[in-house]
């Protein structure tokens, strides 16, 4: 499943947008950012609700296809510029992290 039908099925807010073709092969689900650097597999939609630049910089090193931010968590101004310039897509929904990952794992 791509990023773009992850959020078309799982009716997700864009806050970042950058690649919606790359391949969502798993989730992930995380807020201890040095635990989510060293395991979220690469590729997966990473959810959290960590909103803040350090969250961009883990998603850079995992190599995550996208942050989903849970419980309409905020996205600070820094987190999201740094997020557009080294093209990490951010998405949102009110969902909890564990209804949002059982749809994704219905849907891979």
């Amino acid at each position: 499943m791509t990023v773009r039908e992850l959020i078309e099925k799982c009716d997700l807010e864009i806050l970042v947008e950058d690649d919606l073709d790359r391949e969502v092969v798993d989730c992930y689900i995380g807020d201890l950012l040095s635990w989510v650097m060293g395991r979220a597999p690469a590729d997966s939609a990473w959810l959290t609700v960590m909103g803040n630049i350090n969250s961009i910089a883990v998603a850079t090193l995992a190599d995550t296809a996208c942050i989903v931010l849970v419980e309409n968590a905020a996205l600070d101004a820094d987190a999201k510029n740094k997020a557009q310039i080294h093209g990490v897509t951010i998405l949102r929904t009110a969902e909890n992290s564990y209804r949002l990952a059982v749809k994704i794992a219905s849907l891979l």
